[in-house]
């Protein structure tokens, strides 16, 4: 089982590479980066899960802040 949860979250963050919307990209890259940080307390590998909870923080903030701009009616660059 705790390798399957590593295949799983490797094959999420591998085919976030694929969408072509940023917003769902990064929301695919934080459910990766939050398995990733289960099979890191699991395996009690705690630079696995601090870097993890980074990559998963960056990528909500990022789709919170893109949403706002959205919502705004704000264009990026």
């Amino acid at each position: 089982m705790l390798d399957a949860i590593g295949w799983v979250a490797t094959a999420l963050f591998t085919a976030s590479y694929f969408l072509k919307q940023a917003a769902a990209l990064r929301r695919l890259q934080a459910a990766a980066a939050c398995l990733w940080i289960l099979y890191g307390i699991t395996i009690g590998a705690w630079p696995v899960v601090v870097a993890n909870v980074l990559v998963a923080a960056a990528a909500l903030y990022s789709t919170f802040v893109a949403g706002r701009a959205a919502a705004a009616g704000e264009t990026g660059p």
